[in-house]
């Protein structure tokens, strides 16, 4: 798989269907017309990095946090954390003016959606949510719509320190939507659980379902070398299809559930008595639950990722995500975004909304709850608790050697963070994408000196503005830059 979009990747986008309400047709752009590639060739990972007199943040009991350290990346591994380490060959980055945390993880985003980034600010409902995705624009996106979306909101994660992401495909139409996402997903140099999923709405190729994720792990895993790509399938929602669990569990790929209210908590105990509740499963959301179904999920291992943005804003349930629930249950979930369909694709935000949510839940009448929400617990679910939920805990999540070089550096000497009296308080509330000076996933420099590498902005914006006007315009949708709501369009 070449590091880069490739002539013949760009020849594949011209030549794949493109989508006007039903599965074949064309229209819009070439490919070739979109000034492809997006992304230049992925630079080789420097054999060896030192980071130079950073204050780290490790996130691992063992290691601890230094106050001036250094760490030494050895073929994209961690290979020491300490003071004064010998640079030898090694490529040096001064450090010695920034925080270093493990790199973020979002564990639960729809990412395929990032040319409709706050098309839908003010949605109070998941109904209105799917007026601007599900119900419109994805069932005209052609393979290269999936592409661009992944491609932006992969670049919008390494910008903003996320170097892992759950990538929750619900629209792969056809076989090409999904190697499209995949192939953006690789190209982008991030590290990702790509889930496939099918589509909520719309004409889709239904001849490529179930066997499509088994023909991705052929295309994209069956005997290569472990890289940064992993993978998962999407259960169908409301009715949990446990076909497809069998199907991931052979090929070793994670089973992701959009998982709300009662109906679907009824069908645990059954699930849970079949053994078919594992370690395996991650459950999104998990609002309105019951506590004999939290009983359930803790005694089965089930990884639980919470929304505590995507929740309040759609009021799913009762709007209150279940970061506590869980907690109360022994699970230590992940944060994610969900989408950027109404709100921003950063996880400092995320850490801020859920601090001060269960800080008020915990005023409301559990001052023990209030006590124990600390910013250091927020980073927490942020990373190493994120990589866990994930299913990549052993490889990222924390600065720990031996583990993946997944490393992101905080500037500490920008107006809006300069003086840092605490280093964990600074990155939870007070950190931004802007402060992010360095990324690094699995060795390689992804974003440094406030830059994202790589990247032509010029051709990228290209490619969005095209597929934003082609999907506006198969759909329907006169764009208003001041509306106060998103109608159902008339072609939905």
């Amino acid at each position: 798989m070449s590091s880069a979009i490739t002539r013949r990747t760009a020849l594949r986008f011209a030549a794949a269907t493109c989508l006007t309400g039903g599965v074949a047709a064309c229209g819009g752009a070439e490919a070739s017309d979109l000034g492809l590639p997006l992304v230049g060739p992925l630079a080789p990972a420097p054999r060896r990095i030192l980071i130079r007199g950073a204050t780290i943040v490790s996130m691992d009991a063992k290691v601890g946090n230094l106050t001036k350290g250094d760490i030494l990346i050895a073929d994209g591994t961690i290979a020491a954390i300490g003071s004064q380490l010998d640079a030898g060959d090694a490529e040096v980055i001064d450090a010695a003016d920034m925080i270093a945390i493990p790199g973020m993880v979002d564990t639960h985003r729809h990412s395929w959606e990032g040319q409709l980034r706050r098309i839908n600010p003010n949605a109070a409902t998941l109904g209105d949510y799917s007026n601007a995705t599900h119900l419109s624009f994805a069932k005209y996106y052609r393979p290269r719509d999936i592409y661009v979306g992944n491609m932006i909101t992969a670049l919008g994660c390494i910008d903003a320190g996320i170097t892992t992401v759950v990538d929750d495909s619900h629209n792969s139409r056809t076989a090409a939507h999904s190697d499209a996402a995949v192939d953006a997903l690789l190209e982008s140099g991030i590290r990702a659980v790509h889930v496939t999923g099918a589509p909520v709405a719309g004409d889709w190729d239904k001849a490529h379902w179930p066997g499509n994720l088994a023909r991705l792990h052929a295309k994209y895993l069956a005997n290569k070398p472990a890289g940064l790509l992993t993978l998962g399938v999407m259960d169908a929602f409301p009715k949990l299809e446990t076909d497809q669990w069998a199907v991931a569990r052979e090929l070793g790929a994670v089973i992701v559930t959009e998982f709300i209210g009662a109906d679907l908590a009824a069908q645990l105990p059954d699930l849970h008595r079949k053994g078919l509740l594992r370690s395996d499963n991650i459950f999104n959301h998990c609002i309105g639950l019951p506590e004999s179904a939290w009983n359930i999920l803790r005694e089965a291992g089930v990884r639980v990722s919470v929304t505590p943005r995507s929740d309040a804003h759609y009021g799913i349930e009762d709007g209150m995500n279940a970061w506590q629930k869980a907690l109360e249950h022994g699970i230590r979930p992940g944060l994610s975004v969900d989408n950027e369909t109404s709100y921003s694709g950063d996880m400092f935000m995320e850490m801020r909304v859920a601090f001060y949510l269960r800080r008020a839940l915990g005023h409301g009448g559990n001052p023990d709850v209030a006590a124990s929400t600390n910013a250091s617990r927020l980073l927490q679910a942020a990373t190493i608790d994120g990589a866990a939920t994930a299913g990549l805990e052993k490889r990222t999540g924390s600065l720990t050697p031996g583990k993946q070089a997944d490393v992101v550096l905080i500037r500490t000497k920008d107006l809006n963070i300069y003086p840092v009296n605490n280093a964990i308080g600074t990155v939870v509330h007070a950190a931004e994408r802007s402060n992010v000076d360095t990324v690094i996933i699995g060795g390689r420099l992804r974003k440094r000196d406030g830059v994202v590498l790589g990247v032509d902005q010029a051709k990228l914006r290209s490619a969005i503005d095209e597929s934003r006007a082609y999907l506006f315009n198969a759909a329907g949708y006169q764009p208003d830059p001041f509306s106060e709501s998103f109608k159902p369009l008339e072609r939905t």
